[in-house]
């Protein structure tokens, strides 16, 4: 809308007094309202020396099994420490954080009423004339299909923060699961370190004694390199795996948002959970209405519905309303109304209708795939979980009978009643049998974590062991 100025007989041009007041008193109130400057400085990312220095409210967790668990360093960090320390102190959350925080910024934005335009006009003379005068106008206008599509975009912008919002907490289980991952495999790898230093030192021994028969004529190389050999692998081997336990200390760390150098003291068993077909059933039900990622997908698909109905509005006429007061030259005075719109001839905003559609099939196609494929990923783990856990338990009891082989070897050894070459031999299937035992409960523990993160149930409780100090 327009509004113009008038002007007064003698050629002055003067606004009325209540509209200096008016305009005086929009003017304080504009200035209260603005925003300020401040300084916010950025920080050296040294991260936390200690775990101790670590924050967790366990009453914000996105789980309700976490924010039942008292957290407690003195003894360690278990699985569940750990994952409530991740929750709360990932620095790859707080950046996500902070978008949720611009997108519901940009929701306050998207319900904004569009701020009025006001105009006004003088055309002085270049040569006076007698009897015309200064002509001045002013005026208000109003963008009313602004006003008009305020809904949908409103809507629009409500669902996006709604997904950005789901997303984070999507983002947060995956941050649960990744902590237990890490975990898993830091206490493995702590377990093999000390399993192949004991190798090694006890290899020690035989290694001498090949190396001096050797020395002294009593063997040959081709018969020496089993002997050889076997410290020289079991040296490169727990090398290798302590190299592969650096990186994943290194990568728990960074997780939890700790310095480079900061002490990792974990304790207790990785997770587990066992949930039976009734238990999967009753989650899969309900899962398109609790699973974080799907509500984001829904909260998307929501967001594009509106968007797409505010591009079939926008293909109306583009309209702007406005009155105004003004007088010419002459001194002759006149007001009136302004209205302006576009002639929907040759765009129409098509194109912009096609992209809506078009991403709006996208995010269906996008939806239904991700709960197809979660189906049956569960419906493999399910499959996957009594053969996992009968070979965790079989692997685990030849380990045993295997190490108690071992230990009579080595005392046999020790009195010159075995032979190295069968000592030896002994040796390496025992180290193999430990190794295929921890290596089985790493895979019972991913195959428990990934099934847990993909249910999305609350009520699947994890084992004793994962959720108590030892």
């Amino acid at each position: 809308m327009r509004l113009l100025r008038k002007d007064l007989p003698n050629g002055r041009v003067v606004p009325p007094v209540h509209a200096w007041r008016l305009s005086a008193l929009a003017c304080v109130a504009w200035l209260a309202g603005c925003a300020t400057y401040s300084p916010l400085p950025l920080g050296e990312g040294q991260g936390a020396k200690e775990v101790s220095q670590l924050s967790a409210d366990t009453s914000t967790m996105p789980l309700p099994e976490l924010r039942t668990h008292r957290v407690d360093l003195s003894h360690g960090m278990d699985v569940t420490d750990v994952a409530i320390l991740a929750v709360a102190n990932n620095p790859d959350l707080k950046v996500m954080r902070d978008q949720l925080g611009i997108a519901r910024a940009q929701a306050f934005q998207a319900g904004l009423l569009p701020d009025p335009q006001i105009s006004l006009n003088q055309e002085y003379l270049t040569h006076p004339i007698p009897g015309f005068r200064t002509s001045s106008a002013y005026g208000i206008s109003e963008d009313i299909t602004s006003l008009l599509l305020r809904s949908t975009r409103k809507a629009a912008a409500n669902a996006q923060a709604d997904q950005v919002n789901l997303d984070l907490l999507w983002a947060e289980w995956r941050t649960i699961a990744q902590a237990r991952q890490l975990f898993n495999q830091v206490v493995s790898l702590r377990d093999q370190q000390q399993r192949l230093a004991a190798e090694q030192a006890a290899l020690v021994s035989v290694d001498g004694y090949v190396r001096k028969a050797l020395q002294d004529g009593n063997l040959t190389y081709d018969a020496a390199s089993a002997g050889l050999n076997a410290y020289a692998d079991a040296s490169k081997r727990l090398s290798d795996n302590t190299v592969q336990l650096h990186q994943a200390e290194h990568d728990l760390r960074l997780l939890l948002g700790l310095a480079p150098d900061a002490p990792l003291d974990l304790t207790g068993e990785p997770f587990q959970t066992s949930p039976t077909p009734d238990q999967v059933e009753v989650a899969l039900a309900s899962l398109p209405q609790r699973r974080p990622d799907l509500l984001a997908l829904q909260a998307g698909y929501k967001a594009q519905e509106a968007t797409l109905r505010g591009a079939i509005r926008a293909q109306f006429p583009a309209l702007t309303f406005g009155v105004d007061r003004q007088s010419d030259n002459s001194g002759v005075l006149s007001h009136g109304i302004n209205i302006g719109f576009t002639l929907p001839l040759f765009d129409r905003n098509r194109g912009n209708i096609a992209i809506e559609k078009a991403t709006r099939q996208q995010l269906k196609d996008d939806y239904e795939n991700r709960v197809l494929t979660t189906r049956n990923d569960i419906s493999q783990l399910m499959a996957d979980q009594d053969t996992l856990s009968k070979q965790r338990e079989q692997s685990k009891a030849h380990a045993q009978h295997l190490d108690e082989a071992r230990r009579a070897a080595e005392s046999a050894w020790q009195k010159g009643l075995l032979d190295w070459p069968t000592y030896l031999s002994i040796r390496a299937n025992a180290l193999g049998a430990d190794m295929d035992a921890i290596a089985a409960r790493d895979q019972q523990s991913l195959q428990a974590i990934a099934l847990e993160t993909l249910l999305g149930s609350t009520d699947l409780q994890p084992s004793s062991a994962s959720t108590s100090k030892p």
